[in-house]
């Protein structure tokens, strides 16, 4: 015959039933027989439970029961720190890395996949979600990594424009993805820059409002291989983002200056503005007088203020971190040559983020003419053919 398990109100009761036996003047033995039990569980149960009122028992199983899971909850607790000091390697952002983290955790803990997917934020539908790579992945990450190779310092967002010029049907979110996979590096972000105002608040920036509107145009610097500098004059209109001409040469002069200005004026008709620093060659009393003299203005910027040319500068940055960091010039013909075919792919293939990922003025290719369809020539065509000839 099975042990009955007794509750602790159902003790509580016997132990009272006892005493009332034992008031009517019943020795205890037999008084503990009528209850069904020996004298030693008696005076086990009186030690435990003797003099506590059903109330009492009450609140006593339920501290219990409060005590045990307690004791569940800081043993999931320390399991569950246990499990992130495992799982502390990395950022864990994309659901590939929290299914592996997953089950890096059960197989060094021995934990459950629902334990680890709780404390490691994973949803277990995702987790036992076996992922399905695109059919074309291995070509394009090989057109990522040939672009990277190719043009070493740009991101995976000029990368995602350049592919997609390349007829690739895929956003930002998935060549990162690979990106990241294949451990290409992200250039360093540039600091930024706060805005110039005056004391009253208002800002004193010109801001260029359509094509020819303003020009900015500055000097950047570098050596040849045999460490002869070499000065480069770079013009840009601030509105298109299009490099108009860079100028290289040993050094430059106020003349220089105005016969650059003289071949791009002609070019592209006179802008509004010119904007530049007050360098020597620019705030020379020759350069200003030929620049008003022309119909056109200038707009220097405040000395020790370079932001306020936010545009040169940032050109400058550009050509000096995707060219001049990255290349040897043994000549200064050799430098006219590279700089200006770099220059041509700024303009028409780089993608810029201002332009929605576009280059400012991009080569135009004309679709070939289709055959005109057999039979004889009319009258007006033979007439244009031969007015052609």
């Amino acid at each position: 015959m099975a042990r009955k398990h007794h509750k602790p109100e159902e003790i509580v009761a016997k132990l009272q039933q006892v005493g009332v036996l034992l008031l009517q003047g019943k020795t205890a033995s037999e008084a503990v027989r009528t209850i069904g039990v020996t004298e030693q569980t008696y005076y086990r149960w009186r030690s435990e439970y003797g003099g506590l009122k059903l109330d009492q028992v009450k609140r006593l199983k339920l501290l219990e029961q409060e005590n045990g899971r307690r004791r569940l909850a800081v043993a999931d607790l320390t399991l569950g720190k246990l499990v992130l000091k495992e799982a502390a390697f990395g950022k864990l952002v994309s659901a590939a890395r929290r299914r592996g983290c997953v089950e890096h955790v059960m197989d060094k803990l021995g934990v459950s996949e629902r334990f680890a997917c709780r404390v490691l934020g994973q949803h277990r539908s995702v987790q036992r979600k076996v992922p399905r790579a695109a059919g074309d992945e291995a070509a394009l990450a090989e057109s990522i990594i040939g672009l990277a190779q190719r043009y070493g310092r740009y991101g995976y967002c000029r990368i995602t424009a350049l592919l997609r010029t390349e007829g690739w049907r895929c956003n930002h979110k998935r060549v990162g993805r690979i990106w990241r996979a294949e451990g290409l590096e992200v250039p360093a972000r540039q600091p930024k820059r706060g805005r110039l105002r005056l004391n009253d608040g208002s800002c004193v920036r010109l801001r260029p409002e359509r094509p020819n509107h303003v020009w900015a145009y500055d000097f950047v610097e570098d050596r040849t291989r045999d460490g002869r500098r070499f000065r480069m004059l770079n013009v840009a209109d601030e509105f298109t983002c299009e490099c108009l001409a860079i100028r290289i040469g040993r050094q430059f002069k106020a003349a220089d200056v105005i016969d650059a200005l003289s071949d791009l004026f002609i070019l592209r008709g006179i802008p509004g503005h010119v904007r530049s620093d007050n360098g020597p060659e620019f705030a020379a009393t020759a350069v200003k007088g030929w620049i008003s003299g022309v119909g056109t203005r200038t707009a220097f910027t405040e000395p020790g203020s370079p932001w306020e040319n936010g545009y040169g500068e940032s050109f400058n940055g550009k050509l000096r971190d995707e060219l001049l960091n990255t290349e040897v010039f043994n000549t200064l013909a050799e430098a006219k040559v590279l700089i200006e075919q770099w220059r041509r792919h700024y303009n028409t293939v780089r993608p810029h983020s201002s332009l929605h990922h576009r280059p400012p003025a991009p080569e135009v290719t004309l679709a070939p003419t289709p055959p005109s369809p057999a039979g004889p020539p009319s009258s007006s065509s033979g007439q244009t053919t031969a007015m052609l000839h």
